[in-house]
């Protein structure tokens, strides 16, 4: 996904400019007796690398909070020169001002908040502690200042006598709505309140996102001897000896948790007791188990939120922060999972009968429970599919994956062509650089590739830029992608499992977005979009993991050269349905579970005030749901889903994304496959009707202008086995959502 960073370093990028465009100079502050104080330091000027990319080697830990502090004195005299432009509000003298403004916070902020997600320190996380709140307070006194509401409103007005073209028109609308979703149309008490619940929030959240990182990387499951730990392999067992070591237990070995719920390593383990320790402590993650407890910062945060929303007169959170969504209500979003639940529940409920009968077969005599889940329903999948995951990786090496799997699918969508360079600083020695030219030779930009775990990088997988494309900036992307891919001791190949293949390419489908934004203004650039888009283009890259010709270039065996054999990679098709009960339905329960925070009223909020009353609250929620959740727990506990409750909005009340954006992945899947699937005709159409568009315009009429006609959910239900795959039913999707599917009813997953 995009990286999840504070919403304050998303407000500068929003809000972050410059002065120069391709045609000359705009000067904004023009008449005005304003005087903009001039900035000192490695931010206070774009960097003279390639592109502008960062210069990490120049950059210190100790630059960091003076530029912050710098950059909100910039910003905050360019706020106050557009307020005191004696000239009539126009759209260069205020939209286009305000765009512009911030352009130094805007680069510390990128860098900043790049570094805490993927390589942060104690004083880089001290420095986070200090700013967000003071970000917030910033950005809140532009945002809900009436002196420049009242200049953006009087352009907002006249809209309808000015010329302006559509990219121009989305920036002033969505200045001007912005501004009201901040409240800027509320009292000056109730303005007050928002500030003060935004600093509440700011600190609350980055807090939550502290511990909840620290519960996975500070608190790895110790194991005492190497019996417990049979199954894994011995490059495993060498890694848990030496982290252990690392942690200052010698003779132990240690496994560090991954941010989801489940575990990677808990199909191998034989011994049950072991896999049960490391699923437990994974579940338990930051719930007060250990002295990691984020569940009274959870309770603060569902509080003020709710209290926010009740101040712009909507029921709950999730009614006010999904005015700008695709499908802009609670009701849409809820009714697209719902119809989803019955045959989920009835595919959970089967399975796990499956699995038990499994265990019975081999001579065990329990109920399956969710730490032996992956075992047992692996070895249904390789006895079914005949299918060995462990094999399958030998064919998956990384430098491979990336530079002959995700480049060649971009070199023959989109014609585009890398060369790996060793020239630029970089943030860790792990991250590679590699310059990105466009199909007529031109450069594009930089893509930097962090791929592997480490303790100062927080869990999971995501995109941002350090430099957006902008034609009113003349800038082009600079643009990262992390992982969290496990890094093979020293001296063996770096191999990964088939989901992390998925990973590489789904993150590299954002990268794209980016690298194809075509935008003036950087606020409406490449993934600028709704959140319930956002992942769209991205999902879809990932049908090119297994399409045959870009397969047959990467898959080789690291040892042999061997291509990747047709059978097994049929065999992987083939086995992409199988365990949807757990697969699918641990995406729904979380999403379904977030949901249910953000609908909770100010009072039912505020009755939820010990951290007794947040698990309590969290085990109706789920069991409310009617799915097997005692089996299936979510993919992420609300004591570290990071995606909900890590930034002062984020996710919250968009984790459904994932699933909506799904939907029109799947559908788009269909129109690939046909129209021809992997030419260039149908890359450069994807690019001019959807990659480049960034924030520009309906995302519905965006889809439409691709694919011809309405998002259709019919591919989806049928790609994850909720409907047979040739049922014809009525599932136009149309402003309001998708029309409801009936109960797919029982026997419908394989």
């Amino acid at each position: 996904m995009k990286a999840q960073i504070l919403a304050s370093a998303a407000i500068a990028a929003l809000l972050a400019g410059c002065t120069t465009t391709p045609g000359g100079e705009i000067d904004t502050m023009a008449d005005t007796a304003v005087a903009i104080p001039e900035g000192s330091g490695y931010f206070a000027t774009q960097s003279s690398l390639p592109f502008h990319a960062p210069n990490f080697d120049a950059i210190s830990e100790d630059d960091y909070l003076p530029a912050f502090e710098q950059g909100m004195a910039i910003q905050k005299a360019e706020i106050d020169a557009i307020i005191a432009n004696p000239e009539t509000p126009s759209f260069a003298n205020t939209i286009v001002a305000l765009e512009t403004s911030g352009r130094m916070l805007g680069r510390v902020s990128t860098v900043f908040f790049a570094l805490t997600g993927a390589n942060t320190t104690d004083r880089l996380d001290e420095i986070n502690t200090e700013i967000s709140p003071r970000l917030t307070a910033h950005y809140d006194s532009i945002q809900l200042n009436p002196e420049l509401f009242a200049r953006v409103k009087a352009v907002y007005d006249n809209r309808a006598a000015m010329s302006m073209t559509m990219e121009d028109a989305k920036l002033l609308e969505d200045t001007y709505e912005g501004m009201v979703h901040a409240g800027a149309l509320l009292t000056d008490a109730q303005r007050e309140r928002v500030k003060a619940i935004n600093s509440e929030l700011s600190t609350l959240t980055t807090e939550f996102g502290q511990r909840a990182r620290n519960a996975m990387s500070e608190q790895p499951v110790f194991f005492d001897t190497r019996e417990e730990l049979a199954g894994l392999s011995d490059s495993d067992i060498q890694s848990a000896a030496a982290l252990a070591a690392e942690e200052g237990q010698p003779g132990k070995f240690a496994i560090a948790l991954q941010n989801t719920t489940q575990q990677p390593l808990l199909p191998s383990m034989d011994d049950r007791d072991a896999r049960e320790k490391l699923f437990k402590a994974s579940y338990h993650r930051a719930d007060g188990t250990t002295d990691i407890d984020t569940r009274m910062l959870i309770a603060q945060i569902a509080r003020l939120r709710a209290e926010k929303a009740a101040l712009f007169g909507e029921r709950d959170w999730a009614t006010y922060a999904m005015w700008d969504r695709m499908a802009e209500t609670p009701k849409t979003a809820l009714d697209f999972m719902g119809q989803m639940v019955p045959a989920l529940a009835a595919t959970q409920r089967r399975e796990a009968a499956m699995l038990t009968r499994e265990i019975a077969e081999e001579g065990g005599n329990f109920q399956v429970q969710p730490w032996d889940w992956y075992r047992y329903a692996n070895k249904i999948k390789a006895e079914r599919y005949d299918l060995d995951e462990d094999a399958v990786m030998e064919y998956f090496q990384l430098d491979r994956v990336l530079e002959d799997g995700i480049f060649e699918m971009a070199n023959n969508l989109y014609g585009l062509n890398f060369e790996r360079r060793t020239d630029l600083p970089v943030y860790h020695p792990d991250v590679w650089t590699y310059t990105v030219f466009d199909s007529d030779g031109s450069e594009l930009g930089i893509f930097y590739f962090d791929p592997f775990q480490r303790p100062s990088k927080r869990g999971g997988a995501w995109m941002s830029n350090f430099v957006d494309q902008s034609e009113l900036y003349n800038t082009q992307p600079v643009i990262y992608n992390v992982l969290n891919i496990p890094k093979a001791p020293a001296g063996e190949p770096q191999l990964v499992s088939f989901d992390w293949v998925n990973t590489a390419f789904h993150e590299f489908g954002h990268a794209l977005h980016g690298f194809f934004a075509d935008q003036r203004y950087a606020s409406l650039s490449g993934t600028a979009t709704a959140r319930d888009f956002v992942e769209y283009p991205s999902q879809v890259h990932e049908m090119w993991a297994t399409w045959p010709s870009i397969l047959s270039n990467y898959a080789k065996h690291y040892e042999t050269g061997e291509t990747i054999p047709d059978e097994l990679i049929a065999k992987i098709e083939a086995a992409a349905q199988f365990n949807q009960g757990y697969d699918f339905g641990e995406v729904v329960e979380a999403a379904l579970l977030d949901m249910k925070w953000h609908a909770l009223s100010p009072a039912e909020a505020a009755a939820i005030d010990t951290p007794e009353k947040v698990s309590a609250f969290e085990d109706r929620a789920l069991r409310e749901l009617g799915l097997e959740v005692d089996l299936v727990p979510p993919r992420y506990r609300s004591t570290y889903f990071n995606h909900i409750f890590s930034s002062p909005t984020g996710y919250s009340a968009g984790y459904y994304s994932y699933l909506w954006t799904e939907m029109l992945d799947r559908d788009s899947r269909k129109w690939f496959r046909e129209n021809g699937g992997l030419t260039r005709a149908n890359g450069d159409h994807y690019r001019a009707t959807v990659l480049s568009r960034g924030g520009t315009m309906d995302y519905f009429k965006m889809f439409e202008n691709f694919a011809g006609r309405r998002p259709d959910v019919t591919p989806m239900l049928s790609a994850r086995g909720l409907i047979p795959g040739d049922e014809a039913i009525d599932s136009e999707v149309a402003d309001d959502g998708p029309a409801k599917v009936g109960d797919a009813g029982e026997g419908t997953i394989d």
